[in-house]
């Protein structure tokens, strides 16, 4: 493989897209990097636990929509697991205000362990399920997002219930993202919201990764979302 990607290069492909990363933005990045690796000892946080791999396959995985979209006001990350992309965003974009949703009480213990660590402010780490979330904060986010959690058909109903109308969903997806789409097209369209966009980049290793950004039109029915039983029997 002629095309590695070595962490150095993190902050040149960044600075490509006009993001230049400050000296306290890099040390938050490192320190991110070696916390994951620590806990992930005693907790299952990620398979990817060499650094150079974690700043492509996680860092700039999740900053990629940002070369493509604005990020900005409120943004919620569904399942977030170890904290992918709500909080690689938020150390590129300090005032972004980030929720991160997620069911699983470990994680929520390191999520919150590397916010104080990173003295990241402005960051709400809920352990909740997004269905049950979802009750109390209907249509309350410029920006919902998630990696990696579910198939499409399936995250849309988590997911696009969040989003505020003319806000975004943002789905960040593999190289099988346009077979989800199919699946999905439907249930996104119910569910409020039309495609806006959709970005491809390609990683060092040749993998594809296929971004949709859908903008929310009409309001979500308010029987969505259903109980995750429900969805998983029937998804939409």
């Amino acid at each position: 493989m002629s095309n590695i990607f070595h962490k150095e290069d993190f902050s040149k492909v960044l600075a490509k897209h006009g993001m230049i990363l400050q000296e306290h933005q890099l040390r938050q990045f490192e320190e991110y990097a070696s916390m994951l690796i620590e806990w992930n000892q005693k907790i299952n946080l990620t398979a990817i636990t060499d650094p150079d791999e974690i700043y492509e396959k996680h860092f700039l995985d999740s900053i990629l929509p940002s070369f493509d979209m604005s990020i900005q006001g409120s943004f919620c990350d569904v399942g977030a697991g170890a904290g992918f992309p709500g909080i690689p965003l938020k150390i590129i974009y300090p005032e972004l205000e980030l929720t991160i949703v997620e069911t699983l009480g470990k994680r929520i213990t390191f999520l919150n362990a590397l916010c104080d660590k990173l003295k990241l402010k402005g960051v709400a780490c809920v352990h909740e399920r997004a269905e049950v979330y979802a009750k109390d904060h209907r249509e309350s986010f410029d920006i919902v997002s998630a990696r990696a959690v579910a198939n499409l058909p399936l995250l849309s109903e988590l997911c696009i219930p969040l989003v505020k109308k003319q806000g975004s969903f943002l789905a960040l997806k593999g190289a099988n993202g346009d077979e989800e789409y199919a699946l999905a097209e439907k249930a996104i369209r119910l569910l409020g919201c039309e495609m806006k966009q959709r970005d491809v980049h390609t990683l060092s290793d040749g993998s594809q990764r296929i971004n949709f950004v859908f903008v929310k039109t009409r309001p979500t029915p308010k029987k969505y979302p259903r109980p995750f039983a429900q969805m998983k029997k029937n998804p939409l």
